[in-house]
């Protein structure tokens, strides 16, 4: 398994989506419901009580619909099965520079670059529950990842 697959298994693992149903957590809705129709984004929009607010998370790395609408389009994505989401989700981290550090096994160094996109990694304020470092490196290196 390469270095990327296991960055992108260590995402999946931050947003808990992997735990629910038996898709490696490709067809999970915020909250933990499923979907089952892979040509769109669902796009069901889910009250989150605890944070008091809505949101349309979905999807392995729970991507919001309308980053979905934007990166369809950049990407030429035909939906938004496991190959569209793994697409998008290395293209969010090539955009923040990060791929290079991924490739290499500088996790810590990646994760910090990418933080400010999940809000299960450290280094945002989003507000939500955050994975400690340690704990992201040890799904990391469990999925197969090489550390520098």
């Amino acid at each position: 398994m390469s270095n990327r697959s296991a960055f992108l298994d260590a995402i999946a693992w931050a947003e808990g989506t992997p735990r629910f149903g038996d898709e490696n957590g490709y067809n999970v809705i915020v909250g933990g419901s499923l979907f089952q129709d892979y040509a769109d984004h669902p796009r069901q929009s889910v009250w989150l009580p605890k944070l008091q607010i809505y949101s349309t998370a979905a999807g392995r790395y729970q991507l919001l619909a309308r980053y979905f609408d934007a990166y369809r389009v950049l990407l030429n994505l035909p939906d938004f099965s496991p190959n569209s989401q793994d697409a998008i989700a290395l293209q969010q981290i090539k955009e923040c520079r990060a791929l290079p550090l991924v490739d290499a096994g500088d996790f810590d160094a990646a994760i910090n670059r990418v933080g400010n996109i999940w809000a299960s990694l450290p280094h945002n304020s989003y507000g939500q529950h955050q994975q400690t470092l340690d704990n992201l490196r040890a799904a990391y290196v469990k999925a197969g990842g090489v550390l520098a």
